[in-house]
């Protein structure tokens, strides 16, 4: 039986301190290890995590979408050099307080059975998506600077 994947929420009560720029390194290296890996961007306000990882250009599936039925965890969006590095972003029409905090964690549940690693891009501050992001995370890396 296959070990569950490990959640890590890479969060900051700051803007600016490379959250994202590390959460994409972090998935990429993963990645040419080998893992299979998702990421999933949960900064409803500035969501760049697509940009970070060169997969602007990519039509990328919210994990919303996901939690809403509409697509899988199989459906989310791969990257175009390495076949197991995976994103869902955040949403575009709903915002962090319309998501249930049980539907993300039932989410995450569902990742740790098909994944080596989730990475959470969480967003800056400690409102609703930085709660989201971390309420079911197994880690979290504190950035400081």
């Amino acid at each position: 039986m296959k070990a569950l994947g490990e959640v890590i929420s890479v969060i900051s009560g700051k803007g600016g301190t490379g959250k994202t720029t590390l959460c994409a390194a972090i998935a990429t290296c993963l990645a040419v290890e080998g893992k299979r890996v998702l990421c999933i961007d949960t900064d409803f306000g500035l969501r760049n995590l697509d940009i970070a990882l060169g997969m602007a250009d990519q039509s990328i599936v919210a994990f919303t979408d996901v939690i809403h039925g509409y697509y899988t965890l199989s459906d989310a969006t791969v990257h175009p050099r390495f076949s197991n590095l995976f994103l869902l972003t955040a949403p575009v029409r709903e915002n962090e307080d319309q998501i249930s905090p049980e539907d993300f964690g039932t989410l995450l549940d569902d990742a740790r059975k098909e994944f080596d690693f989730c990475l959470i891009d969480a967003p800056a501050g400690i409102g609703a998506g930085f709660r989201l992001a971390t309420k079911f995370a197994d880690r979290c890396l504190v950035i400081s600077t």
